[in-house]
């Protein structure tokens, strides 16, 4: 017995896990006090690499974001946020690849005309402390 409980623990953290991988989740739910803009963040921390299955679950993770947004879900939890802007951002890792840079300036345009701004981060990785590949 205590072997299917722990299959079913195995479960519940796979399905919970965050991520571009996982469009059932949102990464990250914020209010930005800077900019006064709800923020919905979403984290790849995996190296990208050219396949059509990373771009459908790219896509796939977008598109629930904006349904979150555009479809009331999140107006009736938060009906406090229903005047603000919203931002999506991506928080990689690693610089995407060309494939994955083409569906994103896609996916931007597309969701500008909904009023919903977009943002790409890059993890700055260093080399260690005495790195200097990225001086000027």
């Amino acid at each position: 017995m205590a072997k299917d409980q722990g299959h079913d623990h195995d479960q519940e953290q796979e399905t919970s896990a965050v991520g571009v991988a996982n469009p059932a989740v949102i990464d990250l739910f914020a209010l930005d006090s800077k900019t006064d803009e709800v923020v919905l963040a979403m984290h790849e921390p995996r190296p990208w690499d050219d396949s059509d299955e990373r771009l459908h679950q790219l896509q796939e993770k977008f598109n629930a974001y904006v349904s979150f947004l555009l479809d009331g879900e999140m107006i009736a939890a938060h009906p406090e946020l229903a005047v603000k802007s919203a931002r999506i951002e991506l928080r990689c890792d690693y610089m995407p690849d060309e494939r994955a840079l083409a569906l994103l300036n896609l996916i931007h345009d597309q969701i500008a005309l909904q009023e919903i701004k977009m943002e790409v981060i890059v993890a700055e990785r260093g080399c260690g402390d005495a790195c200097t590949c990225h001086a000027g």
